[in-house]
């Protein structure tokens, strides 16, 4: 089993954030990050299951991702996701990013669960780190659709 462990952050909200995303396969480790100079929590927690999701080079194996966004697990494992989709994400916030995600959710078929964030759970931890350390960096990205439609 693939497990992947995310976090996002935002220094207000909007401001600037990042995203920290742990991969474990086997003894195989891979942690990835970035900070983006104007976003939201929500974004970042979005995004960071996604780059976790791109990063997976073997198909077939199972996929589970941990974590402590109840807008991202909810919107999934509810299938909030799937009725904001019929409706095409009308009203919706963060529909690029949801419509980026649905491609890897329809090719890995991941399982959530939820964690809470900030109780002790080492991963979570890390993910925070990297999730606030990359939003604190002095190179942030853009976070263009945001942006574009923020203005």
């Amino acid at each position: 089993m693939i497990r992947i462990y995310t976090d996002g952050a935002a220094q207000g909200n909007p401001g600037p954030g990042g995203y920290g995303t742990i991969l474990k396969f086997k003894d195989a480790v891979k942690e990835i990050s970035e900070g983006f100079r104007l976003t939201t929590n929500n974004r970042m927690e979005l995004l960071a299951v996604i780059k976790g999701l791109e990063a997976i080079k073997k198909d077939g194996i199972p996929v589970t991702i941990y974590s402590d966004s109840q807008y991202v697990v909810n919107a999934v494992e509810k299938g909030w996701l799937w009725n904001w989709q019929k409706k095409n994400f009308k009203d919706k916030a963060n529909a690029d990013l949801w419509l980026m995600y649905i491609p890897y959710h329809l090719k890995f078929k991941p399982k959530f669960v939820w964690i809470k964030g900030h109780a002790g759970h080492p991963e979570n931890e890390r993910c925070d780190y990297l999730a606030v350390q990359a939003a604190s960096g002095k190179t942030l990205l853009v976070d263009r659709e945001y942006e574009l439609t923020k203005q």
